[in-house]
């Protein structure tokens, strides 16, 4: 019932939407508010489209979750009712089995090295997952990676995190990753963090610096240490739908111009980040580099016993960290 009265909030929202000139207009939807880099990097896509198809074709971006939350943008579009939607791997985690893989602990050494992953041809290969599910990849957008922040210490080795308390989303994988490490997790709303850390019911929390900058989580908690625990890729992708409904040139043109933003999404992320570092240090917070992740790493087999079960996942595992 809920996703049916979205669609029918959807279908009126585009119905009022002049498409002007265009022969064809793509509808694109995102959780994120405007400005945001991936928001900004399917604008910048639609230009590119726009100009290289002669103003045939347009894409119109739609923000802030005013097409419906991620769940149901992705839902649409599997049925036709978008053309595209940005979407993080999460739900598609019970979906797309590979997805689950790319979003363990410390799978990635570093966001190059997701870059070069999921560019490649394992990139290519999770890709039929989602062709599977009627969702054409137009490219892999870059999710930041989260990091450890805490009021109490710098955190430079993993026996620092020993029974110390940190707020983590509701995700079974995340509570055992902390309990690998030593720590405690304690899943809690996004919300209740701030007052949480500034009360001690928490020691702290993770995400990435823009997130940490801009919930002012680094008020309360001083100490951020970059570990990257979690390097997420996010996917950029089109309904099978809409994508059969274009000639062979027209769908050439609109995956170049998707891969062709890749690059610049990842450039603008750079850039957010690069801010919210320079404003958290300013205010007095330190950023934690020089750790070793080996032991980091090493504590997450388990982890990666309990959820990477099939000979299939095993050998993704073993490519992606072969990846170079």
């Amino acid at each position: 019932m809920k996703f049916m009265k979205t669609l029918l909030v959807t279908s009126a929202i585009l119905a009022g939407t002049a498409a002007g000139a265009c022969e064809i207009t793509l509808r694109s939807a995102d959780t994120h508010p405007a400005g945001y880099p991936t928001v900004e990097a399917v604008k910048w896509m639609g230009a590119q489209v726009k100009e290289r198809s002669g103003g045939r074709i347009c894409i119109e971006v739609f923000a802030a979750s005013e097409l419906g939350e991620e769940k149901d943008a992705i839902e649409q579009t599997q049925f036709g009712v978008l053309d595209m939607v940005r979407a993080s791997f999460g739900p598609f985690n019970n979906l797309v089995p590979e997805t689950q893989v790319v979003s363990l602990p410390y799978i990635f050494r570093s966001p190059d090295h997701m870059h070069k992953v999921m560019d490649g041809p394992i990139g290519e290969e999770i890709a039929k997952g989602f062709a599977a599910h009627d969702l054409v990849v137009l490219g892999y957008y870059d999710g930041g990676a989260r990091s450890f922040y805490n009021s109490q210490k710098p955190i430079t080795k993993i026996e620092d995190l020993a029974g110390m308390k940190f707020r983590v989303m509701q995700s079974d994988v995340f509570v055992d990753m902390m309990a690998a490490l030593g720590a405690n997790a304690t899943p809690m709303p996004y919300g209740e963090v701030y007052s949480s850390i500034q009360t001690g019911v928490i020691d702290g929390a993770e995400n990435n610096p823009p997130s940490y900058d801009t919930s002012g989580h680094f008020e309360v908690a001083k100490y951020y240490t970059l570990d990257e625990h979690l390097i997420m890729p996010e996917v950029l992708a089109m309904s099978k739908t809409s994508w059969d409904k274009l000639s062979a040139e027209d769908q050439a043109l609109v995956a170049q111009a998707g891969k062709d933003s890749v690059p610049v999404m990842r450039e603008l992320w750079s850039a957010k980040v690069k801010e919210s570092e320079e404003k958290v240090l300013a205010s007095g917070a330190e950023i934690i580099r020089d750790i070793d992740k080996g032991p980091f790493i090493a504590a997450m087999e388990p982890v990666y016993a309990k959820y990477v079960t099939t000979p299939e996942l095993q050998d993704l595992v073993s490519r992606i960290k072969a990846t170079e």
